[in-house]
């Protein structure tokens, strides 16, 4: 990896009412849901990749792992951190980790691959049956 890429990137969510899970009943209260933090993981990952892309590409999941480690409340902070670990091709490999604020709460590696949006949106009408 060069060493002008970004080592890491950061950026804080908030757990809403809409992205929990609420299926314990009135027992527990309502927590992160698992695929609302891959949806953080993900969309962190593509914005600490945006700035290193020529214009007209863009980047797409293409795999990960994830593994949820704790509970977290609705209307507690959420830090994502970021970190490219390689690149080949057109390929990223990032691993991340999830914080609230007592403890690390996910961790995963993704995988994100550069597309060229023009192209992309080509395969992707193709594939679209007419109205």
């Amino acid at each position: 990896m060069s060493d002008s890429l970004p080592k890491t990137f950061e950026k804080i969510y908030t757990v809403t009412d809409d992205l929990a899970v609420h299926f314990m009943g009135a027992e527990a209260p309502p927590v992160l849901s698992t695929p609302a933090l891959l949806l953080w993981m993900e969309m962190t990952s593509r914005e600490s990749i945006k700035e290193l892309l020529p214009p007209g590409q863009e980047t797409v999941g293409a795999g990960v792992t994830l593994k949820h480690l704790a509970a977290t409340p609705v209307g507690a902070h959420v830090r994502i951190v970021t970190r490219i670990v390689k690149i080949e091709g057109r390929v990223y490999s990032l691993e991340i980790e999830a914080f609230d604020e007592f403890e690390k709460i996910g961790e995963a590696t993704h995988q994100r691959a550069a597309v060229t949006i023009a192209r992309f949106a080509e395969r992707v009408r193709a594939k679209m049956k007419p109205a």
